[in-house]
């Protein structure tokens, strides 16, 4: 499944939350980097990045979202929910 990005801005909590959906990939990972470093520095606003609703993280890509997390402080929410889901598929495959 495609990855899919949706940018919600949350004023309310003065905060920007990226939304991700499906599968990512290296190349998509770089791409949410980019976006969330753009948003930080032309909006001057948090950054959030949900990753409740995604299937499918290989390592690269969780090598750039610790780098989001480190290098410019972007909030990452929703990994419990993708390990979760994750482990749930092991078990029902493991039988």
């Amino acid at each position: 499944m495609p990855t899919h990005i949706t940018q919600i801005d949350d004023n309310e909590h003065q905060r920007t939350v990226l939304r991700v959906e499906g599968d990512m990939l290296l190349d998509d990972a770089l791409l949410l980097e980019r976006i969330a470093s753009d948003i930080q520095t032309d909006l001057d606003t948090c950054v959030t990045i949900d990753l409740a609703d995604l299937d499918f993280l290989d390592s690269e890509s969780a090598a750039v979202l610790r780098r989001l997390d480190n290098s410019i402080g972007v909030r990452i929410e929703g990994i419990e929910t993708f390990l979760q889901t994750a482990v749930n598929a092991a078990e029902k495959r493991a039988g």
